[in-house]
């Protein structure tokens, strides 16, 4: 979002930008402002059904009508007259996001005027994506009154509406499939919206709801309905028949995402490494009973490029790493991989999954991998050096070493890790030949690094530097890390996103170093660093003109100098996160607000649980 002083200088220069703002009058500088750009994608917050909204949205429709191209209206109660007299005057829009928007759809009476429909129609003729995700009133008439106003539509999302999948024993059919149901949308209707938009609909997000096996067996047996992406995440009802029938009868899927489906087992993933050779993204994070079982095979599907496998808590990676090791065969060239929270996952296949994909990967999430070391480091840095997001967070066991490239009385291979050979005792002589257990992490002090080390670095291993395509990186809860590699090695000059939070050892030297070094910064999370203070933040935020989201909750050193430094040099956030913040006080806060008058969602709290402070 751009701050309106700024607005002249740079909205002309912006390509494939959402403009975000709230509903106030505060916004209709910056909508006048935007007349001049061609193309736009807007994103208006918190509009209600008073006077400021109803003008602000006329001035869209004046001043932007025939540019914009996207429109999305979250966490809004606008009115049905509101939105019908700005919708005809959208004549270019491509897509629309409704969601949550049940002030709406409440009455049911939505559109229910045919000069109303006409107007629409004419309007959205050329509507290609549809977003009615989390509407609780959605019925079967105001669903065919407002898609009978979207002829060619290529993306539809139901995601968490309540839809009738119920079978109904007595009529021997689902809920609503002999009538229209007035109170919620049935499979009867989104069935016949299928069928009428089969040409051109190409994606369908049905997540979040209570869709049954002979549901999805109706939808996906539509006759000409060929999907390229669907959306079934959190659809708790589906078995392992249910993807069987559908790879069957949906083959030409792109994408796939089955997540939190918490019924389906690796039965599935064998049907679909069988069935779906065109694969591109394929998401099975929180299926917990999936195991290792199919996912060799799923790495021959050779236009595989996305895999998210997070929250699967029985995946290690070995059957990973044997599908792409297979010899003679195609396999996926992974460019995105999660595998968050999988704490089976160990440096050995890290190690071998750098080494198999470093030509691809471009996304890699190791968050919670709590048995990952500085070994899978050093191997990130030397074999994966084109990674754009790499996530590391909550992996404590992570240390300056491994970021600095220098392996602490080990070597940058995984020969030591064949196997889980448990703990190792040493027989001590001197104590009547019991054995001596070994000392416990906790009982150690790791070794510091010194200024000769730092200077050896600079000839041994891979460091984190390597990865000069940064854009993302989170050392989030990495506590074992200090300033001696957080002020050598983060220092990439494209990095947009920084997570740092609860890291007890870093001080001002590190974020000064960061400020300095990563001036591209519109996102930084520092929140639980009590090392961090106002002089950090001075040395730091007159190079972070950039940054909208920035995280110092519970950063106690933290006063209000630091928000006058920031109403001074970071004119665009949005975000200012100064939850538990002893030493701000409700006066600086306020100013904070005068100056920035875009910062969203004011929920945290600051000084204690009497303060309510905005931020995200």
């Amino acid at each position: 979002m751009l701050p309106l002083h700024r607005l002249h200088v740079s909205v002309f220069v912006q390509k494939n930008v959402t403009f975000s703002f709230p509903g106030s009058g505060a916004s209709l500088e910056l909508i006048r402002g935007l007349s001049r750009k061609s193309r736009l994608s807007l994103k208006i917050s918190q509009l209600d059904g008073f006077s400021v909204s109803r003008s602000l949205l006329l001035e869209v429709g004046e001043h932007l009508g025939s540019r914009v191209e996207s429109l999305a209206l979250p966490g809004s109660s606008i009115t049905e007259a509101s939105l019908l007299a700005l919708l005809p005057r959208l004549t270019s829009l491509r897509r629309l996001d409704l969601r949550g928007l049940d002030s709406l759809f409440m009455s049911g009476a939505f559109l229910s005027r045919e000069e109303h429909r006409v107007q629409v129609r004419s309007a959205l003729i050329g509507l290609e994506e549809l977003d009615l995700s989390d509407l609780r009133y959605l019925s079967d008439l105001t669903f065919s009154r407002l898609t009978g106003c979207t002829p060619h539509l290529r993306r539809l999302s139901l995601a968490g509406c309540h839809i009738a999948f119920e079978f109904d024993p007595y009529r021997g059919c689902p809920v609503g499939a002999a009538e229209d149901s007035s109170a919620l949308l049935s499979l009867r209707n989104l069935k016949k919206l299928l069928t009428e938009q089969k040409s051109t609909l190409v994606a369908l997000d049905i997540s979040r709801t209570s869709i049954t096996p002979e549901s999805l067996r109706t939808i996906t047996q539509v006759q000409g309905l060929v999907l390229e992406e669907l959306c079934l995440q959190g659809c708790k009802e589906l078995t392992d028949y249910s993807v069987e029938i559908l790879v069957k009868h949906q083959p030409s899927l792109l994408k796939l995402d089955i997540s939190g489906c918490t019924g389906l087992t690796s039965r599935s993933v064998e049907a679909v490494a069988r069935g779906l050779n065109s694969l591109r993204r394929f998401s099975l994070s929180r299926d917990w009973r999936i195991t290792e079982k199919g996912l060799a095979e799923l790495l021959l599907v050779p236009s595989l490029r996305s895999l998210d496998l997070s929250e699967c808590p029985h995946i290690s990676g070995s059957e990973m790493v044997k599908g792409l090791k297979r010899p003679g065969s195609a396999r996926a060239k992974l460019e995105s991989l999660n595998l968050k929270s999988c704490t089976y996952i160990r440096d050995l296949a890290v190690f071998s999954l750098a080494q198999l994909l470093g030509d691809f990967l471009r996304e890699l999430d190791l968050t919670s991998c709590v048995n990952v070391t500085d070994l899978s480091v050093c191997a990130i840095a030397t074999y994966l050096q084109k990674l754009v997001v790499l996530r590391l967070g909550w992996c404590k066991e992570i240390s300056d070493w491994g970021l600095l490239g220098m392996m602490q009385n080990a070597r940058c291979e995984p020969g030591d890790e064949a196997g889980d050979k448990g703990p190792r005792f040493t027989r001590t002589f001197g104590n009547m030949g019991f054995f001596k257990p070994p000392r416990m992490p906790f009982e150690e002090q790791p070794k510091l690094v010194t200024q000769h080390d730092l200077q050896q670095s600079q000839q041994a291993g891979t460091s984190l530097l390597a990865l000069r395509r940064l854009q993302e990186l989170d050392l989030s809860a990495c506590t074992k890390l200090t300033d001696s590699s957080v002020a050598q090695v983060v220092r990439h000059p494209d990095l947009q996103r920084l997570s740092l939070s609860m890291l007890p050892e870093i001080t001002d030297a590190s974020l000064a170093s960061v400020g300095w070094h990563c001036r591209s910064l519109t996102s930084l999370a520092l929140s639980h660093c009590p090392g961090i203070s106002d002089r950090g933040v001075a040395q730091a935020v007159p190079h972070l003109q950039r940054l909208q989201h920035l995280y110092l909750s519970c950063c106690n050193k933290v006063t209000d100098r630091s928000l006058f430094l920031l109403m001074q040099h970071c004119k665009r956030l949005k975000t200012v996160d100064i939850s538990g913040c002893k030493n701000i006080s409700v006066t600086a806060v306020d100013l904070l607000q005068s100056q920035l008058p875009f910062l969203e969602n004011k929920h945290k709290f600051i000084g204690g649980l009497d303060q309510a402070f905005m931020t995200d």
